[in-house]
């Protein structure tokens, strides 16, 4: 079926993108809320003609307009039925930025953290930080009125707007700031709801449900910029908007105090708001216990079951300190801690930032969701709510961690509601909920808006008359109801257009296990949208999400990917359609979100499941089959090395070749070894090793074996350095990861029980498996298992398996030999990032004391992803994110990667031989 004729005509009117695909309507159908409402098509303006032509055009059609940044709408206010226009792709600038007067200039798609970034080098920042600061966007930051922990500090959103240009629903372009005739009827409005808005409204700092009609008042500056603020893109489409900054801290410390309980800590507030703090932030034991779960451990914390995180600010660090020992007097903590040093402080602060994450989990790990995740009190008020919705919780039979920002009493948690088989206790809950905080003169969000979540709940909380004050507001900038229709004024019920709902089980039929899922509907719908796979994160070391740091997506996104399959979860989209294919296309299959998504998506694993789904009985592309069989057909080339290194030097064969297989014809053929390390090993005269024990087996890949078998034998001698037996597999097995890859999931389990015949003996004598190439080494390790889930070999067998750094690492009394003064640019695989981590590889680096720089990110070839046809434009592309330009910062410096395709990746595009850690400590 062709695209409706209307989406032809919007096309024309505009410079820029409109996709009403079934794939862009899938990605753009939640936000990170419990909600999903496809829209009819999507926008990207490029201009801000380009917006008013879409919302005239929107206005002939009938055609409701949702105004969406990065889409972490946690409330469903980010989603909508008709044109969504992601202001993010093109209207992104940073107009103006004047330190002398403090202010800046921004289109709505700007990012948070880029305005911090030019901000920062004159001494200034925005005030307000949310979680979500490094992609959430300054006009979804208006929509809702966003806060942060310094929110305490530095105000809400609407305290840092000076001014907003924006389209209302009329069409009406609108610049906004301290005039009520700005809007036609706007001061007869306020003058008639004078006593309504002083009774009701602006009670108290975090009271974010509805409209902010206070900021009308004359007492407060009749500031209309300041009430558009919150409005939640029903008032009016943001063109531009004036920021004040304010003055970096010169000098800050952060306490830590310690209560019995969070709800202990609460009742201390006041105390810890006279010493003027920048930041208060709470959490409790049962999420610092997950914390510790997942992480392995937590730095140390003073006594207690709960804390408040107090971040003070001082004109020095004498007088910051002198400012914590004076709040650790004064506090009623039963246990305290100062922490100076701002990198002890950073690791603490990380509790707090992980907890945020794991908290879409309970602690016995079913999913949380968001919908009650946001109420606020006056903070007085906190410790008696606390203790009140912890008997809520109970007598509603239902779990989650506890959190929050203390200082402006407002607490975030996700439930356990069973949103997907009985709505209506949601529904029955969050009515519940909404009484109960209105009792304690509370507001039902204190950050993130209404939305679909909330709105409906606002006649719990205000009276009749300030209900339609609310929608008297709307009306005189949207009379026809047309901008984000259901938020605020006439809202949708909470239980209208949930996600989960009528989800059916996918059925396994030869896939993953998915030990904490079950099967793969339930596995992708972990996503709840927040899109941390949207964050530049390199700066931090992080991974994710390679392919939307090149392209800037939805599409390219751990999200967006999601997105896709949920729908096709729900029957909505067949496995194998086009919107499918594209959607999975550029995925690099490097598994960064496995462990960096909050929600714990593994995009790999998905796409792989579905790629085997979609060509089930079916001929595949050419390359899979080619790429499938690699290790067999590398088998076969390495009997005539050669020869085989001849025809690849051939340009012309080279390219036939290439393309006859489905690959990138600029892509060079690797050099295979003259001896592969197995025909090597099997003329070593003594292949015993050191006597003693089971000793190690060291897994020599088809990558190693064939390419660089130097690296095995260096691999040996440092092995044997410590005293420990070793010997290799000798029978060539697979791992099955070019089958995995493909798709070819029968085939590779065929390969895998193979090799746990191989290791079963060695296993079960309590010997180790240490791994050479990371991704072969990561499939040993979580792909094993899921894959072979009934064998009984596959856990003792991932169990044993070991990194190189790690083995090392873990021998007393070894030391890596002297590498002072040496530079060296480090490219972590990214699977080792996922599956095993690189803090055994840091530790032995930092012992030989090497002068190391990591490279974050992922260098782009991903095993086969970069060397198959169409891809190799976006490899370059991630390449360039961070393995290129370290590789052409530091010139002279060793760069070390355990990752064949890193090193080929490096090499091909870089100019660059990279080195093995065996061989770099040999």
């Amino acid at each position: 079926m062709g695209e409706p004729a209307w989406v032809r005509g919007l096309r024309e009117v505009l410079d820029g993108e409109v996709d009403a695909s079934p794939r862009r309507r899938a990605e753009y159908s939640s936000d990170a809320s419990n909600y999903r409402v496809p829209p009819a098509a999507v926008v990207f303006p490029r201009s801000d003609a380009d917006v008013a032509a879409a919302l005239g055009f929107a206005r002939a059609e009938g055609l409701s307009i949702t105004a969406r940044g990065a889409g972490t709408s946690v409330a469903g206010n980010a989603i909508g039925p008709g044109l969504v226009l992601d202001f993010s792709r093109h209207l992104n600038a940073i107009l103006e930025l004047d330190p002398a007067a403090g202010v800046a200039r921004v289109q709505p798609g700007v990012v948070q953290a880029a305005l911090q970034r030019r901000a920062a080098p004159h001494g200034l920042r925005l005030g307000p930080d949310p979680s979500t600061q490094d992609r959430c966007t300054l006009g979804g930051m208006i929509g809702n009125n966003a806060c942060g922990p310094r929110a305490v500090a530095w105000g809400r959103t609407s305290g840092a707007v000076r001014q907003v240009r924006i389209i209302d629903g009329t069409g009406s372009e609108r610049v906004l700031g301290n005039d009520l005739a700005a809007v036609p009827g706007l001061p007869e409005f306020t003058r008639s709801r004078l006593a309504t808005v002083r009774t009701e409204l602006g009670r108290f700092g975090r009271q974010a449900s509805g409209y902010a009609l206070e900021h009308l008042l004359p007492e407060q500056g009749s500031a209309v910029a300041k009430a558009f603020v919150g409005t939640e893109g029903t008032c009016g489409l943001l063109l531009d908007a004036t920021v004040g900054l304010v003055p970096l801290p010169r000098a800050t410390v952060l306490v830590v105090l310690g209560y019995p309980d969070m709800a202990t800590a609460a009742d201390d507030v006041a105390t810890v708001l006279a010493a003027a703090p920048i930041a208060v932030e709470g959490i409790d034991a049962r999420l610092v216990d997950t914390v510790r779960a997942h992480r392995g451990s937590v730095p140390e914390l003073p006594r207690g079951g709960g804390w408040m995180f107090v971040e003070l600010a001082a004109e020095t660090g004498d007088e910051a300190r002198a400012r914590a020992v004076e709040l650790c007097r004064t506090a009623h903590a039963q246990d305290s801690r100062i922490v100076i040093d701002a990198r002890d402080a950073a690791r603490l602060w990380r509790i707090r930032a992980d907890g945020a994450g794991l908290a879409g989990r309970t602690p016995d790990g079913r999913p949380a969701w968001p919908g009650w995740e946001d109420a606020a009190v006056p903070p007085e008020r906190l410790g008696a709510y606390l203790r009140e919705f912890g008997e809520l919780m109970r007598d509603h039979g239902v779990d989650g961690l506890l959190y929050g920002h203390l200082g402006d009493g407002c607490i975030h948690v996700r439930l356990d509601l069973p949103i997907a088989v009985a709505p209506s206790r949601f529904r029955s809950f969050l009515f519940d909920a909404a009484d109960q905080v209105v009792r304690f003169g509370g507001s039902l969000s204190g950050e993130h808006g209404d939305g679909r979540a909330r709105s409906e709940l606002l006649a719990r909380m205000y009276s009749p008359a300030v209900l339609a004050a609310f929608a008297e507001f709307k009306a005189l900038f949207d009379p026809n109801d047309l901008l984000n229709p259901g938020v605020l004024v006439r809202p949708r019920p909470v239980d209208a257009d949930l996600r989960l709902p009528g989800v059916p089980i996918w059925p396994a039929a030869g896939g993953f296990a998915y030990p904490g899922d079950g099967d793969l509907a339930t596995a992708v719908h972990r996503c709840v949208g927040i899109g941390k796979c949207r964050a530049d994160s390199r700066g931090s070391g992080g991974v994710m999400c390679p392919s939307f740091l090149a392209t800037a997506d939805e599409k390219d996104s751990t999200r967006g990917r999601a997105r896709v399959l949920q729908e096709v979860v729900r029957g909505e989209l067949d496995p194998r359609s086009v919107a499918v294919a594209e959607s999975l296309d550029l995925c690099l299959s490097c598994k960064a979100c496995r462990s960096e998504c909050p929600a714990g998506i593994d995009m790999a694993t998905y796409k792989s499941e579905v790629l085997h789904h979609r060509y089930a009985g079916r001929l595949r592309p050419r390359d899979h089959y080619v790429l499938g069989r690699l290790p067999s057909w590398l088998a076969a080339a390495s009997r005539l090395p050669r020869v085989a290194n001849a025809l690849a030097a051939n340009s012309f064969l080279r390219r036939w070749g290439l393309r006859a297989a489905g690959m990138d014809a600029r892509r060079e053929i690797p050099v295979l070894a003259d001896r592969t390390f197995r025909q090597q090993w099997a003329s070593r005269a003594d292949r015993t090793g050191p006597p003693g024990g089971p000793g190690v087996l060291l897994w020599v890949d088809t990558f190693t074996d064939t390419f660089d078998p130097d690296i095995a034998w260096a691999a040996i001698e440092l092995i044997e350095s410590t005293g420990v037996r070793v010997r290799p597999v000798e029978r060539r097995v697979c791992c099955g990861l070019t089958w995995i890859s493909t798709g070819q999931l029968d085939g590779a389990r065929k390969r895998l029980r193979a090799t746990l015949t191989e290791l079963d003996g060695h296993v079960r004598a309590g010997g180790t498996v240490i791994g050479l190439e990371p991704s072969c080494t990561a499939v040993l390790r979580s792909d094993l298992p899921e894959l072979l889930p009934d064998d009984p070999r596959a856990a003792p067998t991932a169990a044993a398996v070991r990194t190189l750094a790690e083995f090392l690492d873990a021998q007393p009394g070894w030391q890596p030999p002297d590498r002072t003064g040496t530079s060296v640019v480090v490219q972590p695989h990214c699977h080792q990032h996922a599956t095993a981590g690189f803090d055994a590889d840091r530790r032995i680096l930092a012992r030989a004391g090497a002068e190391v720089t990591e490279i974050a990110g992922c260098c782009g070839l991903a095993g086969n992803f970069g060397m198959q046809a169409g891809h190799y434009d976006i490899s370059a592309a991630v390449a360039e994110n961070g393995l290129l330009p370290a590789l052409r910062d530091h010139g002279d410096a060793v760069l070390l990667a355990d990752g064949f395709s890193c090193r080929t990746q490096a090499l091909q595009l870089g100019g660059r031989t990279g080195t093995h850690l065996a061989q770099f400590l040999h």
